[in-house]
């Protein structure tokens, strides 16, 4: 591998590890999602929800003389509670998500978020191993598994979005509002350079093409 190839390969890699920390924290934390009810009473307390891809977290928020409807924000205090998905761990108790969440959605985004980890573990073994003499072949399969890790974390975050959109529709909740919050952002970042690296890796890894008309002629092997 050529010096130049070597910088821009190394380049891209430092870009691609900031999609990795991105990516793992979207898979790790629990605020994809941001849910709250109709406040009808001031004065008391409402309880709002934050959820990820493996539990949801409720945390009971004191309402002041507002005329704002909605409880929230999340980042007001209040006495907080996290348990696992119940289709992930049966042990833990998650009554008020039992009607909310879906639990196809929610095992589907969590095994496709799963995937997108494999790809890219597997994306950063192969570019690691490209730095080794006569192994600069092995920045395509890299360029490809990356490239898959961002459709696989994209594809997780459409079946999330769904999901809520099918929580706040139904008649069973009480939810009226949400909004994405920031693991959800970083979902969505990693998935663009994830996607935008992999592209990236693949035009590096291309054989240059001759500048002039004679120079292919002039590496071409000698006839016998």
């Amino acid at each position: 591998m050529s010096e130049a190839k070597a910088l821009k390969v190394r380049l891209t890699f430092c870009i691609i590890l900031v999609g990795v920390c991105l990516l793992m924290a979207a898979v790790v934390t629990d605020h994809w999602a941001v849910l709250s009810p109709r406040v009808e009473k001031y004065n008391t307390t409402c309880e709002a929800a934050h959820f990820g891809l493996w539990r949801l977290c409720t945390k009971r928020i004191y309402m002041g003389n507002t005329n704002d409807k909605s409880c929230g924000p999340i980042s007001l205090p209040g006495e907080k509670n996290c348990s696992y998905f119940r289709h992930f761990n049966p042990g833990e108790s998650s009554e008020i998500f039992e009607f909310t969440t879906q639990k196809e959605f929610s095992i589907s985004a969590a095994a496709i978020a799963i995937f997108s980890i494999a790809f890219m573990i597997m994306g950063t073994i192969f570019i690691l191993l490209s730095f080794r003499k006569k192994r600069e072949y092995l920045l395509k399969p890299a360029a490809l598994f990356y490239t898959f890790a961002g459709l696989c974390i994209i594809v997780s975050v459409e079946v999330t979005r769904q999901s809520v959109k099918r929580m706040i529709d139904s008649e069973e909740t009480v939810w009226i509002e949400y909004y994405y919050s920031w693991s959800f952002a970083c979902a969505c970042t990693s998935f663009v350079l994830f996607f935008i690296c992999g592209i990236a890796l693949l035009l590096i890894s291309l054989p240059r093409m001759p500048q002039n008309p004679w120079e292919s002629c002039m590496d071409a092997e000698p006839e016998h």
